[in-house]
């Protein structure tokens, strides 16, 4: 597992952290994996299944459409789209 070190913290900051952890009643270590995950996953951003559906629902695609595509998946060679 990737490991990183964050150098130059100010010795507030580090303080902080520390009382966070403790209000959360955990490790320095593990608040801080808690914000970065936080601050890089947020909650709230769209996943791919999640908008994959909602575009199949604005579609209207029926159970059957989606048997269809799953069928015909991966069968074609694929080729570079051109915009031209």
């Amino acid at each position: 597992m990737p490991a990183v070190i964050i150098r130059n913290l100010s010795e507030e900051t580090h303080r902080a952290l520390k009382v966070r952890a403790a209000h959360h009643g955990r490790s320095t270590e593990a608040e801080i994996r808690d914000i970065i995950e936080a601050a890089v996953r947020p909650a709230e951003r769209v996943k791919l299944g999640s908008l994959l559906a909602a575009i199949g629902r604005d579609a209207e695609l029926s159970d059957t459409d989606v048997e269809v595509l799953q069928q015909n998946r991966g069968k074609a060679p694929a080729e570079p789209m051109t915009f031209e």
